[in-house]
């Protein structure tokens, strides 16, 4: 596949785009910006009990429908490793890999975040029960910069909504979460969309947290902390070591076995994977993708698609320049025949990697992540950066030997 002017400038442009962030990361060792995960870090464990609410047996339903919430929960805290699941008859464990706010996530996972709309006279008018989205915006200009959050609710949850802010036009209705007024406006006009905002002063983070409550909806049951600690990883700091020598003696083998064997377009290979490293690193920093050690065996399957990638091209180039076409030609029939086997191969495990993450939850999730991020960068290094290196490298070495045994 040719590439044309504007293409080059993209590339070109990427490469600096690169370098720049590596320029930003050099504050701070770019590893060290890459959350890692229970098993290579530790983090948090808190041990919540079940406990019955509003005459809501504790049950083995209820159990796994708190399980659900909670895991809606922390999924919402961000892009982190967690692990969730019931232990015993009453009991759920939750364990969250290098939580740097843990008081904070544990107020998160334990309020039942039961939202009700109240009159003057402390009648329920509106429950949360239909309540569609909850999101955090800035209360503007006039907010001081103040946090309101914003609710939707579905089509019986607005008519219900609707009905009662009718009826209580000029008069507070109260916004209670957990039995506690949140806020009392008073209603201006009658609200028929299904839309309110909830006004409470907040900062930026109370109006995420109380926008993640709502979106996750209600517990079933009260949940009581018994027990909340810090954990180690459950990899020894002799094993993680281990591993990671191992990955760069590997490394260091395909980097020197590319050059031995495919000469200049090998040495052209490494450079693409060097960067190519430096990308999914980067990109799961800037992410804040957590690296688990399944998720390093994504990221050293993605190597080997890599190289793959880069040997199929110069395996075709080989073909080419045997055919007796100019060095030039050769590159870009070479990449042009190349391109679709190596798009296709990748984007088989692309689409296998991401239903793997919609499916999966904590090690699987993290694996899944870094495949996908490092397959779409092994393409792009591959296919356009090789190219776009090899093109004038070509014009400067033209002896055939260095491209040809």
């Amino acid at each position: 596949m040719r590439l044309n002017k504007n293409t080059s400038i993209v590339l070109v442009s990427l490469v600096i785009i690169v370098l720049a962030a590596l320029t930003y990361f050099g504050q701070k060792p770019l590893m060290d910006r890459i959350n890692l995960g229970l098993d290579l870090r530790g983090g948090l464990r808190v041990v919540l009990q079940a406990q019955e609410k509003s005459g809501n047996e504790v049950t083995k339903d209820t159990l796994q429908k708190a399980v659900g919430i909670l895991r809606d929960r922390v999924d919402n805290l961000g892009v982190k490793e967690s692990s969730l699941y019931p232990q015993g008859d009453d009991r759920v464990v939750v364990e969250i890999a290098g939580e740097d706010d843990p008081e904070s996530a544990v107020d998160i996972l334990r309020n039942t975040a039961q939202l009700e709309f109240w009159d003057e006279q402390g009648k329920v008018l509106v429950t949360g029960k239909h309540l569609k989205d909850a999101q955090a915006e800035s209360a503007g200009a006039q907010g001081n910069g103040t946090f309101n959050v914003a609710i939707s609710f579905d089509k019986e949850g607005a008519k219900q909504f609707a009905e009662a802010t009718t009826a209580n036009v000029n008069k507070p209705i109260a916004i209670v979460l957990d039995g506690k007024v949140i806020s009392a406006p008073n209603v201006k006009t009658a609200i028929t969309d299904g839309n309110a905002i909830i006004e409470g002063n907040f900062t930026a983070k109370e109006a995420q947290d109380l926008a993640v409550l709502l979106r996750s909806g209600a517990l079933p049951v009260t949940l009581k902390v018994i027990e909340k600690r810090s954990i180690g990883p459950t990899l020894g700091a002799d094993s993680l070591q281990k591993s990671i020598d191992a990955g760069i003696v590997g490394m260091i083998a395909i980097l020197i076995f590319m050059v031995g064997y495919y000469r200049l377009p090998g040495l052209v290979a490494d450079i693409s994977l060097v960067l190519y490293a430096l990308v999914v690193l980067g990109a799961m920093a800037l992410l804040g993708a957590v690296l688990t050690l399944p998720g390093i065996a994504g990221f050293v399957l993605s190597i080997g698609m890599a190289v793959d990638a880069n040997v199929i091209i110069n395996e075709r180039l080989k073909e080419e320049m045997r055919t007796g076409k100019t060095l030039k030609a050769s590159i870009d029939a070479a990449y042009d025949r190349a391109f679709w086997t190596v798009f296709d191969s990748n984007l088989t495990v692309i689409i296998a990697a991401a239903i793997l993450m919609w499916l999966g939850t904590g090690p699987v999730k993290g694996f899944a992540v870094t495949l996908i991020i490092g397959n779409i960068a092994a393409m792009v290094t591959a296919l356009y950066f090789t190219q776009w290196l090899m093109n004038p490298l070509s014009n400067i070495f033209s002896n055939k030997k260095l491209y040809i045994n």
